[in-house]
């Protein structure tokens, strides 16, 4: 069988809040890091993955992006070219939850955009809330060739009901590879003010690794909205005040001027 570029990485995510209460949470999950250009291959190899159809597992172009029935590849591509990144012949590797059983919500989609030459040369993170709404920050990367990267952009979309639109993300990327490593930390002028985290060891795409993951984690994409939810709850009893949803940023990228970009 042909060798895809596109893996399954189990792991542990990982969400702390620092103050004014301290809240954590650890949960397994799988994401999928899809290749954008192997998508029709993967629907044509997999009898338990689909392409913009239903299936066990599927991935849609309309749950990212614009939102629209429309290849997700080119709305990247088109939004590397407006920040004077273009990359003809760069495969883009994305690291997200894919539909389990028609269903999937991804907070953050991590898009890798790499170069003819396979080096990685932006980064672009897709938030989304739970209010149907979605943001992305497009940074690029200016060296090539570090093990870790870190990023770090000012926060400019309401995710959480109660932490308000202000200050800096922090990123700390590994490389995908066997092992892959997200780490972020949201600061404000006090300092950190919480910490998420995912590390996911690699799997090679197979019916038999997808009927693995679904054994493993049947209702996965419906627990995480679930459990954002209930540990929002949980927050409120701790007497956490809610925090009112201001409209979202009218472009949906911002482009990440390469001067809060830091390789190290």
């Amino acid at each position: 069988m042909k060798s895809f570029h596109s893996g399954i990485y189990e792991g542990r995510v990982f969400h702390q809040r620092m103050r004014p209460h301290t809240h954590r949470l650890s949960y397994r999950v799988f994401s999928m890091l899809v290749d954008l250009e192997e998508l029709p291959e993967l629907d044509r190899a997999f009898r338990l993955f689909s392409y913009n159809r239903f299936n066990i597992l599927s991935f849609w172009d309309k749950d990212y992006g614009r939102g629209a029935q429309e290849p997700l590849i080119g709305y990247v591509r088109a939004a590397l070219k407006t920040a004077f990144l273009d990359m003809p012949g760069g495969r883009i590797a994305m690291l997200c939850y894919p539909r389990l059983f028609g269903y999937a919500f991804n907070p953050l989609s991590i898009y890798y955009c790499y170069d003819a030459e396979e080096q990685l040369k932006a980064v672009l993170y897709e938030v989304s809330n739970t209010f149907g709404e979605r943001h992305s920050y497009l940074i690029e990367v200016e060296e090539a060739g570090q093990k870790t990267i870190h990023q770090s952009c000012r926060k400019e979309f309401y995710v959480s009901p109660f932490i308000d639109v202000k200050g800096e993300y922090r990123f700390q990327l590994s490389h995908p590879a066997h092992e892959i490593t997200v780490s972020i930390d949201q600061c404000d002028e006090d300092g950190v003010l919480l910490k998420a985290s995912f590390i996911g060891r690699a799997h090679a795409v197979s019916d038999a690794a997808f009927a693995a993951m679904v054994f493993k984690y049947p209702l996965m994409t419906i627990k995480i909205m679930a459990g954002i939810h209930w540990e929002a709850l949980k927050l409120w009893r701790k007497g956490l005040k809610i925090i009112d949803r201001p409209p979202a940023p009218l472009s949906p990228i911002t482009h990440v001027q390469t001067e809060t970009t830091e390789i190290k």
